[in-house]
Formats: C-alpha cells, sequence, structure tokens
C-alpha cells in the first residue's frame, strides 16, 4: 500500500516520534489540527505501514545495563546454514540491540547492551559456540555522544 505523506502527516510524525503517549487532543492542538482528521490520518499511516509499532524507551543504565559493545564480525561462512543459524542465534539474544549485514571488510556488525564486561564475555562465548565466525572485534562505547530513533522529516 502507497501512502503520499503531506505536510500535516510529517508534523503528526514528529509528534509521535517526540512523544508518543501523548494525548489525540495533545497532538491536534501541537499541528494546529482537530482530534478527528488527526486520528483517521496517523490510522492510514498505520495501515500503511508508514507508523509502526509503539513502545516505551527505557534508560538503560538506570536498570543496570552499562556497557554497549559494537562488535564487528568477519566470517569466512555465506552458506545459507549458517546465515540461518546465526541469525536464529542472534534474535534470541535479548542483548542484541541492533545487528546489520554490511558491503566491505566487515560482514556485520552488532550493538550488543549489557551489564558489564563480563557479561559481554558470556554473551560472546554463547554466540561462539552456536556458530563459527572468522573473526569477532569487540569495541566499548565509552560514551554516548547522542541517541534518537527519530527520522529527520
Amino acid at each position: 500500500m502507497s501512502y503520499q505523506i503531506d505536510d500535516l502527516d510529517r508534523k503528526i510524525l514528529r509528534e509521535l516520534q517526540r512523544d508518543a503517549g501523548q494525548s489525540l487532543d495533545d497532538i491536534a492542538r501541537n499541528v494546529a489540527s482537530s482530534k478527528t482528521p488527526v486520528w483517521n490520518r496517523i490510522r492510514k499511516m498505520r495501515e500503511a505501514g508508514v507508523v509502526g509499532q509503539q513502545t516505551v524507551l527505557l534508560d538503560a543504565e538506570a536498570l543496570g545495563f552499562e556497557a554497549t559493545f559494537f562488535v564487528l564480525i568477519r566470517t569466512s561462512e555465506h552458506e545459507a546454514d549458517w546465515q540461518k543459524r546465526f541469525l536464529s542465534a542472534l534474535r534470541e539474544r535479548p542483548e542484541v540491540q541492533e545487528a546489520h549485514r554490511l558491503a566491505g571488510d566487515i560482514d556485520y556488525i552488532l550493538k550488543v547492551r549489557v551489564r558489564n564486561a563480563r557479561a559481554y564475555d558470556t554473551f560472546y562465548q554463547a554466540l561462539i559456540s552456536e556458530v563459527r565466525i572468522h573473526n569477532v572485534t569487540a569495541l566499548l562505547s565509552m560514551e554516548e555522544i547522542k541517541f534518537t530513533v527519530a527520522l529527520p522529516l
């Protein structure tokens, strides 16, 4: 389904990105529209797949997840069976917040959030016990300088 986004839709999407938990009345007021048209647009954008799952952002450090590792993976295996096992292993691990297949010298990059370095080692040992990986480089993030999930609308 194709959906053409106009200026009012962009305003609505900015508001949803800023705070999806705000009331429909607040969104309508902030985009200078009324409640019913805003609701209809949000519903249509959901149906079209423009607006997806709504969730809550938690403070990882406040919950004890103090270490973020970016894990660079090189593999010499590119068979379908290996990929299936590797992707399954990643999906089963809640520590993996993001996983990307890359072009270039590195095959995959993972964003892994854990409590500490020992927890990362446990994650690493479990991963390499399930799938053969040629080379793994783990980079510890010393400081998160910017984080957003908002798109630049």
